[in-house]
């Protein structure tokens, strides 16, 4: 049987590092309680960079740490005067986008012209997509903008940086800005400088600083006390084949299951379990069967039966081997000149400890 699923959001604010820490790299530690008390499990963030201010240096590809890629994930605020009280997040909520003071939305920024997304950095001037990564609504193709003093900058073309302020132009009407009133995003109406024409004139809601996040996801079953962050790694071949999975809060009592099939399984540490890979002969009714791939898959089982279901899959793709001449008194003919299945079949079966996992490829898939 299967444990319950739940969803579970952990928001923490108001973090800050003092003027006397140096360190470069933090970590986030979550430990996750049920209401009796009893411990879930701690769950750990991806390293997160401190920055301790925007770079006010033209930035480069060099500084590629603080530069933001196609295709990563951004939060976008607005903040009034500095002001942290008067903090809004860009959020998507029900199909549509609202400036909240209570929660943020990870987008993923894209460089995109014609549909077409492409892979880099975002520099000023480029078209880009923002998509929600929970919901995928996106918002309209957007050119992003540098904003200095609250002007956008429409000659700057450097790559976007940590931390930057910067203003969105709908690309299909360029006199309008993504902004906020409140609680609402509107478009705003935006006016071209009179001294300047290389720069428009923006109020205080279309200036939004993007900074790059990160969401990390756990799965775990509350009945299995475990939860899995799994990658998986092949050692050996041949007949001894090995999969080692790695994930958290292990123990002795769980075996690993391909399909239906228990495999031989050692108790490496709490991070980590060892396995024997079956041979592919125990997915199939005798070995003329073994032509086509057979894709199986994993789940850890606990001692009393608790199956935890991962999102992984391995795959035997046979290799196909050349024709052997068949052996007995009638000499050696082909397998391609013998006549009827049957015999074809019985020349795999003679042949079937050559046909071993040796000649199979293992892939794992999610």
């Amino acid at each position: 049987h299967y444990g319950r699923i739940q969803k579970m959001f952990a928001c923490a604010k108001s973090l800050y590092i003092s003027d006397q820490d140096k360190r470069k790299h933090f970590r986030l530690l979550l430990r996750l309680f049920l209401g009796n008390g009893q411990e879930v499990g701690s769950f750990q963030s991806r390293m997160i960079k401190v920055i301790s201010k925007p770079s006010q240096k033209r930035q480069s590809m060099k500084n590629a740490d603080l530069c933001i890629s196609s295709g990563s994930r951004v939060a976008l605020f607005n903040r009034l005067r500095s002001q942290t009280v008067s903090t809004r997040y860009l959020s998507a909520d029900r199909g549509g986008f609202i400036a909240s003071a209570r929660q943020w939305t990870a987008f993923t920024i894209s460089l995109g012209k014609d549909f077409v997304l492409s892979e880099g950095f975002i520099c000023y001037g480029c078209v880009v997509q923002l998509v929600c990564t929970d919901s995928g609504v996106a918002l309209p193709p957007l050119v992003i903008r540098k904003v200095n003093k609250q002007h956008a900058i429409l000659d700057v073309d450097e790559p976007v940086s940590q931390l930057h302020k910067c203003a969105f132009q709908f690309r299909d009407d360029p006199q309008t800005y993504l902004c906020l009133s409140n609680d609402t995003i509107i478009q705003h109406q935006a006016a071209s400088s009179v001294r300047d024409q290389s720069k428009v004139v923006l109020n205080d809601g279309s200036c939004w600083t993007i900074i790059g996040v990160e969401a990390v996801e756990f799965t775990f079953n509350q009945g299995l006390a475990l939860y899995v962050s799994v990658s998986l790694q092949v050692n050996g071949g041949g007949h001894v084949a090995m999969l080692e999975i790695h994930g958290e809060n292990f123990s002795p009592l769980l075996k690993v299951w391909f399909g239906n099939s228990e495999a031989e399984t050692m108790f490496k540490s709490p991070k980590s379990l060892l396995c024997v890979v079956p041979d592919v002969s125990v997915f199939s009714d005798g070995w003329h069967c073994l032509r086509r791939i057979i894709t199986v898959p994993l789940s850890l089982v606990r001692s009393d039966g608790l199956v935890y279901r991962t999102s992984f899959s391995f795959t035997f793709t046979p290799e196909l081997q050349p024709a052997l001449p068949a052996r007995g008194a009638g000499g050696g003919k082909r397998e391609e000149e013998m006549e009827g299945g049957q015999d074809g079949d019985t020349l795999l079966d003679s042949i079937h400890q050559e046909f071993t996992r040796a000649n199979f490829h293992l892939f794992m898939q999610s």
